[in-house]
């Protein structure tokens, strides 16, 4: 689910910021740093990109239908009212 590419370059980049005096436990960090990220994302209540869109499409197409059902409804009200 999580672009492992990318959590390998969180994790450099966390390991690149280590003092020089610390360089020496660069490797064992990194490989730390990296298990916490991916752990800490499978936390996470996330959901994939593709599944996103498809949510997010159906959203659009449900507004779409309130939309037309609200216009739907103010014109019977009219001829409701009208009518009376």
């Amino acid at each position: 689910m999580f672009d492992q590419t990318a959590i390998d370059n969180l994790a450099e980049r966390i390991t690149k910021a280590i003092p020089p005096g610390f360089t020496h436990f660069k490797d064992d960090l990194e490989k730390n740093v990296h298990a916490l990220l991916q752990s800490a994302l499978a936390k996470l209540d996330l959901v994939s990109r593709e599944e996103f869109e498809v949510q997010k499409a159906v959203l659009a197409k449900t507004r779409s239908k309130l939309e037309d059902l609200e216009k739907r409804v103010a014109e019977l009200e009219q001829r409701v009212l009208k009518d009376q």
